[in-house]
């Protein structure tokens, strides 16, 4: 009786890692589709307070696999990220557009964009990042000297 139970166990347990650890698995497949990106981080420098500032992160599929977004949110409401939302095939680029609203935001800013996909990682999601500093448009219209 206790052997059964210890296989019982056993099998509870395994099973409950395959759950909780699907990219571990994934990660298995040679075959799964992977992100390449041209860079994970972009730095505005320093913007003019108004305009909505915007960054084109370009990647590839280097994977075997269509790659498919499901879903992309940021850290902040006054981000706003556009992707594809046809699956990207083996060997061909895609983008994901950042919109960064630079009204009312004078400053530092550091920002974080999240990629849900199904591409295998050991992260949930994947991480962009855009920074940089927002000029007060009062002192953007200041003549020099």
């Amino acid at each position: 009786m206790n052997g059964r139970v210890a296989n019982r166990v056993v099998a509870a347990v395994a099973a409950a890692s395959l759950a909780a650890f699907p990219a571990f698995s994934a990660a298995q497949n040679p075959k799964a589709p992977r992100f390449l990106f041209s860079g994970e981080t972009f730095d505005f420098g320093t913007i003019p307070e108004g305009p909505v500032a915007e960054h084109i992160f370009m990647f590839k599929n280097v994977g075997k696999e269509p790659l498919i977004i499901q879903s992309a949110s940021a850290s902040c409401g006054c981000v706003t990220p556009d992707w594809p939302k046809e699956p990207i095939l083996p060997g061909k680029s895609g983008k994901i557009i950042v919109h960064y609203s630079t009204q009312g935001r004078v400053g530092p800013f550091s920002k974080t964009v999240y990629i849900a996909s199904n591409v295998a990682s050991e992260r949930d999601r994947y991480e962009l990042y855009i920074k940089g500093t927002v000029q007060s448009a009062s002192a953007a219209s200041r003549p020099f000297g």
